[in-house]
């Protein structure tokens, strides 16, 4: 299924002041977005996801949840665990049975990780005000970011922002082949005591795996 949320409004007067404050009202938005998420020490989403590609008779549907403290996270989801610990990106298949080990957070050109997901959108993109959506009582305001590189695989992104407490509801992106992946926020935690070595990998855990080491 393919959805274009967007909405465009321009006549030969006054359009470029028009755009001018729609993306200055946008930008204000989600600065203060980002101002609440960094005032918390860490984050824990349990979320959705929902990769839909209609063209190519492709749906996938999923559950994941993923704990963020700074720049490390621990991701789980299509049975896949990712730990990053801030230098070294650790992702572990059981159905595989291996550990591929990296050196960097190498993830695929343009994707959106989990710990820039809530500041992506500070460099390389365009915004504005998109449509404001009414759910289950919460007013959610979407905020539509394109990529400034005209050659990204991303065609564009929305972002929808829960205004009264300035969390991320959900996260639509479109791929330039459109395919929409969407994720949406289940539970949004804030704050919660965490072990120490939560972002450590510990290898004696998986001595029957077969480990992958990339430089």
């Amino acid at each position: 299924m393919r959805t274009t949320l967007m909405f465009l409004m321009c006549l030969s007067l006054g359009f470029s002041t028009l755009a001018q404050s729609n993306s200055n009202e946008a930008k204000t938005l989600l600065d203060e977005v980002s101002a609440k998420v960094k005032s918390y020490d860490n984050i824990t989403i349990d979320f959705k996801y929902v990769l839909d590609n209609s063209e190519e008779n492709i749906k996938q549907e999923t559950r994941g949840d993923v704990i963020m403290e700074g720049d490390k996270y621990i991701l789980n989801i299509l049975g896949i665990t990712r730990i990053y610990d801030g230098r070294t990106l650790y992702t572990i298949s059981p159905e595989d049975e291996e550990v591929t080990i990296s050196s960097e957070n190498t993830e695929e050109e343009n994707t959106i990780t989990p710990s820039m997901m809530l500041s992506f959108y500070e460099s390389g993109y365009t915004y504005n005000m998109d449509i404001v959506q009414n759910v289950q009582g919460r007013k959610i305001q979407f905020v539509k970011l394109i990529p400034i590189d005209s050659n990204t695989e991303i065609k564009h992104v929305l972002l929808g922002i829960d205004v009264k407490t300035k969390h991320i509801y959900n996260l639509i992106e479109i791929g330039s082949n459109n395919t929409r992946t969407t994720l949406t926020v289940n539970s949004f935690k804030t704050n919660e005591p965490l072990s120490k070595t939560l972002f450590t990998f510990d290898e004696s855990k998986y001595s029957d795996y077969f480990i992958n080491r990339i430089d």
